[in-house]
């Protein structure tokens, strides 16, 4: 179990830096499982507490991500760059910590199914698209690639580029189902338009230039 001062989704591709010792043992234990569709671990977000360090994480949020390991860079001084993705969510039931790396006990928690309202998604597109316009001018795309079809995993796209705190960012990872979490991350992203009509200036996270530490 890898505990982050952020969410991670499903479905979404990010880099890590591994530097501390327990979650190198993790990797090491990931790289010996011999099919690699298997290296797999799980990654819920810090709510109190930090990500390095004795005292580390002092409470845990419960929904998190299942994450596949995709890419593995390894350093002389022994860190790793790796890339993970997002899989399904899943929700922790007890850590244990006693071992050379964190174990997570967990269920899964899949989304409630149901379709998604055309008109919820296009209101979606439309008020992301007004976003990418309104940072033309201050920095670049941050999604420079045409948005999935898929409503689903729009959802998961949206909410991982929207500059939200970690609150909201879990609040979208939680969302019972597609619609809801489509129009939470719209009225999320809306607010922030009508704040950059106010101040225009930089959103205040840079999620998708962020090279997380899940250390």
């Amino acid at each position: 179990m890898f505990p982050l001062n952020a969410v991670l989704f499903p479905g979404v591709t990010v880099p890590l830096k591994v530097f501390e010792d327990r979650y190198r043992a993790m990797i090491h234990h990931l790289l010996r499982v011999p099919d690699p569709t298997d290296r797999v671990f799980g990654s819920v977000g810090i709510r109190e507490g930090y990500e390095v360090g004795d005292h580390g994480s002092q409470s845990l949020f419960k929904v998190g991500c299942r994450v596949k390991l995709a890419e593995v860079e390894s350093h002389p001084d022994g860190t790793f760059d790796i890339v993970a993705v997002g899989l399904e969510r899943i929700e922790l039931d007890r850590l244990d910590t006693t071992g050379t790396f964190p174990v997570g006990h967990v269920h899964e928690r899949p989304e409630l199914p149901g379709l998604v309202p055309a008109e919820i998604e296009e209101r979606a597109r439309a008020t992301f698209a007004a976003y990418r316009v309104a940072l033309g001018t201050i920095r670049e795309d941050p999604y420079p690639a045409e948005l999935p079809r898929d409503p689903s995993y729009l959802s998961w796209t949206l909410a991982a580029v929207a500059p939200l705190p970690l609150h909201e960012r879990q609040a979208l990872l939680e969302a019972e189902d597609t619609a809801t979490r489509l129009t939470m991350v719209t009225d999320l992203l809306r607010l922030e338009l009508r704040a950059m009509n106010v101040i225009p200036s930089l959103p205040a996270t840079e999620v998708a230039r962020t090279r997380w530490s899940p250390n």
